[in-house]
């Protein structure tokens, strides 16, 4: 497996050899710090604990962490299970060169918050008629349980609420280019989250 942590800095479009066009996600893909080697002796399992992105301040565990690490405090901390985990020590950086275009991979992130929104925009339902006294009613969800069997909102019914901010994963994008300077990924397609979002790009589970 091949993973990296990145933010989306936004959509955009290149050109291929035929004069196509690509619609391409930028991806500011690490350099990603390696904070903590987990072992099978030591924690049950093998993993490594991997870092991104500077932090101006972190709470006193995280600074004791960073410090024994010898690595500047982070935003963000996820764990990865890598091919060359027998290569890699505390204080490795793991760049966007682990990707090579043409790569397949599945890209997470969280997607747009949204707040409480109607069942309208969250799962697409009708509204009633404009006309012949439906009344004030026009975009309201309307009967959520019959009357008399089984007398109750039945579990899962699709109504108002929170829409958005939960974890999404886009499988099966492909790698279009791989920027060594500038430390950016352009991956074919839309990924989670709005700019500026945390995302993660590993190598697809399901091609």
């Amino acid at each position: 497996m091949k993973a990296i942590i990145g933010k989306k800095l936004g959509m955009t479009q290149i050109f291929d050899e035929k004069g196509k066009v690509i619609p391409v996600t930028a991806v500011l893909a690490g350099p990603m710090t390696v904070v903590q080697k987990k072992t099978a002796e030591r924690d049950g399992y093998e993993s490594v604990q991997c870092a991104f992105d500077d932090a101006k301040a972190v709470s006193k565990p995280l600074q004791g962490h960073f410090k024994k690490a010898g690595v500047t405090p982070k935003r963000v901390l996820m764990e990865f299970d890598l091919d060359n985990y027998a290569d890699i020590n505390v204080g490795h950086q793991v760049k966007c060169d682990v990707f090579s275009v043409g790569d397949v991979v599945d890209v997470s992130g969280n997607t747009k918050g949204r707040g409480f929104t109607g069942s309208i925009k969250r799962w697409n339902h009708h509204r009633l008629k404009m006309t012949h006294g439906t009344g004030p009613t026009h975009r309201s969800l309307g009967s959520t349980g019959s009357n008399s069997d089984p007398s109750k909102v039945i579990k899962g019914l699709r109504m108002a609420g929170q829409y958005g901010n939960e974890k999404v994963t886009i499988q099966n994008l492909q790698v279009v280019k791989v920027d060594v300077e500038r430390n950016v990924l352009l991956i074919r397609g839309a990924v989670p989250g709005p700019k500026g979002a945390y995302v993660t790009v590993a190598s697809a589970v399901k091609v």
